[in-house]
């Protein structure tokens, strides 16, 4: 997806806003359209990657990422695993009273990154795909899982929390 072109426009818009006001005005946007190009592109990949997450929680056990190659980003779509399939990839493992992102619509989501050694990140990549799940839905059925949550518990407390965390997980 090429996003050059939304830049470009928001920094047009900018010039003919400043055009109505004046001279200063379309110095002073001249002077601010170039330095916009990155910002505006962070904000642009923000916005993707929040529309796949919310994606991924209607898609579940598919998901939508979005990766960046170069300069642009680029959708990589998993279909969930059709009924047929699922029935011959089904694992012993796993488990249908575990959550699955999106399982409450009335649900928050939150973004976490997570920092794995290549070898455990492989493992759990591993794991997803012999359960026939994105990582994302495996890594929130182990953690539920390990943290006995009945479904739709965990959302409801960050629910009617009222707070945001951020932050580093070591």
């Amino acid at each position: 997806m090429n996003i050059s072109r939304y830049v470009k426009n928001l920094q047009n818009q900018l010039s003919a806003a400043a055009q109505a006001s004046g001279d200063e005005a379309q110095t002073v946007a001249e002077r601010l359209a170039p330095t916009l190009d990155a910002s505006v592109r962070l904000l642009l990949l923000e916005v993707l990657s929040d529309a796949a997450a919310e994606i991924t929680t209607d898609l579940a056990p598919g998901s939508v990422d979005v990766r960046l190659r170069g300069a642009d980003p680029e959708f990589v779509v998993t279909a969930p695993p059709s009924s047929l399939d699922s029935a011959d990839h089904e694992s012993p493992r796993a488990d249908p009273s575990l959550p699955e992102p999106g399982q409450d619509a009335d649900s928050a989501t939150s973004r976490l990154t997570l920092r794995l050694p290549e070898g455990l990140k492989a493992q759990v990549e591993a794991a997803a795909a012999h359960e026939g799940l994105s990582v994302n839905t495996w890594l929130v059925r182990a953690v539920s899982a390990t943290l006995n949550i009945p479904p739709g518990v965990a959302a409801q407390r960050q629910k009617n929390s009222g707070h945001r965390f951020t932050g580093w997980v070591s």
